[in-house]
This record gives C-alpha cells, structure tokens and sequence, in this order.
C-alpha cells in the first residue's frame, strides 16, 4: 500500500477526478446525504493524502487544511473515508495515523482539530481525538468537534 501526498495544484485531472467521485460515492450517495462536497478554497488550500491498493485505486482518503482554514486555531483533518470493501482491514486507521504523523512533522507545535460522524467517536478516541463542545447537525448527520490530546 503506497502514500500519496498532494497539494491541489500538484493533483493530475484524474486523481482529482478519483478523489472527488470517491468522496461523492461515500459522503452523498453512500451517506444519502446530497450536499456540495467540492468546496472551493478549502480543496485547493488543503494537502490531499491518499493510500492506494496494489492496482494503485484509492482505499483510503483524508485531506489536511492549514491552521486556521477549517477551525481558528487548529490544523485539521477532513473528509476521512475509505472503500466499501476495505473497511475493517486498517486502512482507516493507516490514513490517520499518517496524516497526524505528516502534520507533526509539518507543523510539531500545532494542535488537530476534527469534525467526526458521532457513530465514528470511538474510533477517533482510539487514535487520541477527544470530544469538545456539543454535539450538532452538519447536513443532518450528527457530528462531534474533537481534539487531537498531545
């Protein structure tokens, strides 16, 4: 399994086009959550972090966003999926694992915030998020602020 790190402007038209069907796959149809999923600044500021299976698709997917892009103050890690067919083999937690390893090298003073699926809160625990403020809505699905303990 081979790590890919990209910023927006490094990304080629078919990885772009990849990783943006595969967010629609899992985020709106998947998620029956219809939503804009392709937001602007935030994709082309972000650093898009990708593991790839041995015929080199996408298993699973994260993007990271500068301090202060997603939340005032924090690093953050966005849009975490993997495939249908490679859930519960790790490679969840290899894309976070990797992207909070790139950002403590990238960025060792900072602090990593995310926007976890409440039904994901234990997961996100098992890697040292731990749950902020109160739950909330985002595009009816119920969410949990949390921070990465350092």
């Amino acid at each position: 399994m081979a790590l890919i790190i990209k910023q927006y402007p490094d990304l080629t038209l078919d990885e772009l086009y990849e990783l943006l069907q595969f967010r629609q796959e899992v985020f709106v149809v998947e998620q029956n959550c219809p939503y804009l999923d392709a937001d602007g600044e935030k994709d082309k500021l972000s650093w898009h972090l990708w593991l790839t299976d041995a015929s080199g698709k996408m298993s699973a997917y994260c993007r990271v966003l500068p301090k202060g892009l997603g939340y005032r103050g924090y690093v953050a890690i966005g849009r975490v999926i993997s495939r249908l067919d490679q859930r519960r083999t790790g490679v969840g937690r290899k894309i976070m694992e990797e992207a909070i390893n790139w950002i403590k090298k990238q960025w060792p003073e900072e602090s990593i915030k995310i926007s976890a699926q409440c039904y994901l809160d234990r997961f996100y625990a098992s890697l040292g998020f731990v749950a902020t403020g109160e739950e909330y809505l985002e595009d009816n699905i119920p969410h949990q602020a949390m921070i990465l303990k350092k």
